[in-house]
């Protein structure tokens, strides 16, 4: 079994290489500190890639479309829409447990038990209705609740309500979720932002 783990910080790479490792002494877990360092034969054989969450935003179309793969390492209990997220900052006991979860689990369900929902595999309607996703880029690109009545030609009123409406679909418990989603639905590139 081959695993990628792809983080360019170094001391959290080694210390999940570390791990995967011990769990699984079989496998040929490798270390890569970025996208570019994999060859494409690689990337074909990997079975799972952990990767860092700001390499996942670079790279959301490679990993968009390998969701039973893609686990990403996230900081806290963030979640990202459509692909399991692990955090990095607990113990290492509690880390092995959410892994080992992950393995056993068969992988329906997240870290902390939330739904995984693969909106790539169904065609199950979008979230956000056309007009919330305007705002929604509008909002990752910085605008503020002005900036995107003017732009839209909409009442400020109104763009607080989409704003709000957004907030209560997705989940989100800031700015950066809103931007997650986007970035994982292709609504936005990471570069545009």
């Amino acid at each position: 079994m081959h695993i990628a783990i792809i983080d360019d910080n170094t001391l959290s790479g080694l210390g999940m290489q570390h791990l995967l490792n011990d769990m699984i002494p079989h496998g040929e877990i490798v270390l890569f500190r970025e996208f570019q360092d994999i060859d494409n034969e690689a990337l074909e054989l990997c079975a799972h890639y952990f990767v860092a969450l700001k390499i996942f935003l670079e790279h959301a179309d490679f990993f968009r479309n390998q969701p039973k793969k893609t686990i990403v390492l996230v900081s806290g209990d963030m979640a990202v829409q459509g692909v399991r997220t692990l955090n990095i900052c607990q113990s290492e006991k509690a880390l092995l447990r959410d892994i080992i979860m992950l393995h056993s689990t068969g992988h329906p369900k997240g870290v902390h038990g939330t739904e995984v929902h693969d909106t790539h595999a169904t065609n199950a309607a979008p979230l956000l209705s056309p007009r919330e996703m305007e705002v929604a880029i509008l909002l990752c690109k910085g605008h503020i609740n002005k900036e995107i009545a003017d732009e839209l030609g909409i009442s400020i009123t109104t763009a607080i309500a989409h704003r709000k409406n957004i907030m209560q679909k997705l989940s989100a418990r800031s700015l950066a979720d809103i931007i997650i989603h986007c970035v994982m639905q292709g609504y936005i590139n990471i570069s545009d932002l």
